[in-house]
């Protein structure tokens, strides 16, 4: 914390007794920086107008998102299991620009999910994202065709990066 703290050209003011405990007042200096407009958008954030088909097994990433995708202009349908994943996929694989598949799931997982998208469409758009950096089993993936990876947790500019580079990719 004093590192932080000293970093941030403040101080750390400590009140000790013995028995009683510990207080810590923590100052730092007013920010000269303007506050950004509650709900600006960055610059860096690349829009688009996809539909994108976002599979994972957490309801929260779900949510969180679909909410982050509608932000970037995208429409979304989601799945929370590679199977609906795939089921959804074979009822709109022709709108589905894009998935994006999250690698660790129960039951059906990222690998086996990503075959049977490609058995379904062999051209589709696979972005594989993971709590985990790129190790055998998704290098495995991105060998087997899967187009991008993007590592847990990301950055709303990141993805928007990541998303739009691979949209804008030959199949």
């Amino acid at each position: 914390m004093y590192g932080i703290v000293k970093n941030h050209g403040g101080t750390v003011e400590v009140f000790s007794e013995k028995g009683k405990g510990s207080t810590f007042n923590v100052y730092l200096p007013v920010s000269n920086k303007e506050m950004a407009e509650k709900g600006a958008f960055s610059e860096n954030i690349i829009e688009g107008s996809e539909k994108i088909l976002l599979i994972d097994d957490e309801g929260e990433v779900l949510d969180v998102g679909r909410r982050m995708l509608e932000k970037m202009g995208y429409s979304v349908v989601t799945a929370n299991s590679g199977e609906k994943g795939v089921q959804l996929y074979e009822k709109l694989a022709t709108d589905i620009d894009l998935v994006i598949l999250d690698m660790i799931m129960p039951g059906m997982g990222g690998g086996e999910t990503f075959d049977s998208l490609r058995l379904i469409n062999s051209s589709v758009k696979v972005l594989l994202s993971s709590g985990y950096s790129v190790e055998s089993q998704a290098q495995n993936i991105l060998e087997r065709g899967c187009n991008g990876f993007i590592q847990k947790p990301f950055r709303i500019e990141d993805l928007s990066l990541m998303i739009r580079k691979v949209l804008d990719s030959a199949s």
